[in-house]
């Protein structure tokens, strides 16, 4: 039975507005922080921002990751994590459900998914065109990280290594922003955006728990599920210490200007987190407050960075 708010046929019976929903569009706004940062970078090391250009990589990242979370509940449903959630806290995990209370085949979703990563490529190809063949090799990556996260052969957060994947692709995000308009690499969205990612990459670490006994009766072995509940608390404080200790050890190596610690502020919301974490993991009806703190830490931390490198202030100092 479909929890209250979950996505019913009846409440979406425009099939526009269906499939738009069926991309978990509140949950694209990481990606859209993630891009903002990237043009901050380039901003900060004085490379003249393209409106059009910046219009454009924005629209089609956010395209490329409403694919990835489309594939990501085709395959969840393909392996029946999902329909045997029964503890799952909506709408952060449990996928977006629209398969298992019938908004949405299973075969639709697919094509839907697939074609939505695929309408990416020509305009990787003509990003590519005006900004630098470099971009190719960030948008394959990015392809592959999005699809391999859930997909077999790789299915990486299957084999506990999702962590890893959402890290790399959204530091992805952030360095194709960058290079799109300075037409090249550099270090500084690295600097950047490796805290963020981090950050990201918590997110789906710990929407694991409420999801752990499901996963685990699939075969679907999250880090969560091959650490178990309670030794699998560390590891959320482990990536947000990494996190956060990242852009310090930059702005101490003078890679970032010291104006980037405001961007430790969120580190309140991480560490309230971590202590519900701490207390309600293996109760997953608790879990939401930490749920909602998660995501927050990352998009303010990469909002304030990107405020920071944009502003002539973060290029003084």
């Amino acid at each position: 039975m479909p929890k209250p708010m979950e996505p019913t046929l009846d409440a979406l019976p425009n099939p526009f507005l269906r499939y738009f929903a069926a991309t978990r569009p509140a949950f694209l706004s990481v990606t859209f922080v993630g891009c903002l940062l990237g043009l901050a970078t380039a901003a900060y090391s004085g490379v003249p921002i393209g409106p059009a250009l910046a219009t454009a990589t924005l629209f089609f990242a956010l395209v490329a990751h409403a694919g990835a979370n489309v594939i990501n509940d085709y395959y969840d449903a393909l392996s029946g994590c999902d329909a045997a959630n029964t503890e799952r806290q909506f709408p952060f995990t449990g996928g977006s459900r629209f398969i298992q209370n019938g908004v949405l085949g299973l075969r639709a979703t697919g094509i839907f998914g697939y074609a939505l990563l695929a309408a990416v490529v020509p305009a990787g190809l003509w990003l590519t065109a005006v900004s630098g063949s470099g971009l190719i090799l960030i948008g394959l990556a990015g392809l592959v990280v999005g699809w391999s996260y859930s997909a077999p052969p790789l299915k990486l957060q299957s084999r506990g290594v999702g962590e890893f994947a959402i890290t790399a692709g959204w530091l992805l995000v952030v360095v194709g922003s960058d290079f799109v308009q300075r037409h090249g690499f550099a270090f500084v969205p690295v600097a950047a955006g490796i805290g963020f990612a981090l950050l990201v990459a918590n997110v789906l670490y710990i929407n694991q728990f409420p999801d752990v006994k499901a996963d685990a009766s699939a075969g679907k072995n999250t880090m969560v599920v091959r650490l178990g509940v309670a030794p699998a608390r560390w590891g959320y404080v482990l990536i947000a210490t990494l996190a956060y200790g990242w852009p310090l050890l930059m702005v101490l190596l003078g890679r970032l200007p010291v104006t980037a610690l405001i961007a430790l502020l969120p580190a309140l919301a991480s560490i309230a987190a971590a202590r519900q974490l701490w207390a309600n993991a293996a109760r997953p009806a608790e879990l939401t407050p930490a749920l909602k703190l998660t995501i927050l830490s990352a998009s303010v931390h990469g909002l304030l960075l990107a405020m920071v490198l944009s502003t002539p202030l973060g290029r003084l100092l």
